[in-house]
């Protein structure tokens, strides 16, 4: 499966056209590499996120084949940390 596909179906980032602009821009990465949208994702993998002022890490646990609801985001991708961005005031 796609990185953008995933991330649209577990619902990390909501829109697909949205999830291929964040790793056209750099800011997903996988095991700690910066990938492209077209990337192969696969369960036990390290996701991190950057996105509105704030860093995401997940861990894949699995592969949803379509959009899953919201109650079930958690069976797909577990949440392991969340920071905020801190910008310096001008």
């Amino acid at each position: 499966m796609r990185i953008d596909t995933f991330l649209r179906n577990a619902g990390v980032i909501p829109r697909r056209s949205r999830a291929k602009e964040a790793c056209d821009e750099g800011l997903v990465r996988l095991d700690g590499k910066v990938v492209k949208a077209s990337a192969p994702v696969r369960a036990g993998q390290k996701l991190r996120v950057e996105l509105s002022l704030s860093v995401r890490e997940y861990e894949i646990l699995d592969l949803p084949k379509v959009p899953v609801a919201r109650k079930r985001r958690e069976e797909y991708a577990r949440l392991l940390s969340q920071s905020r961005i801190e910008v310096d005031d001008w």
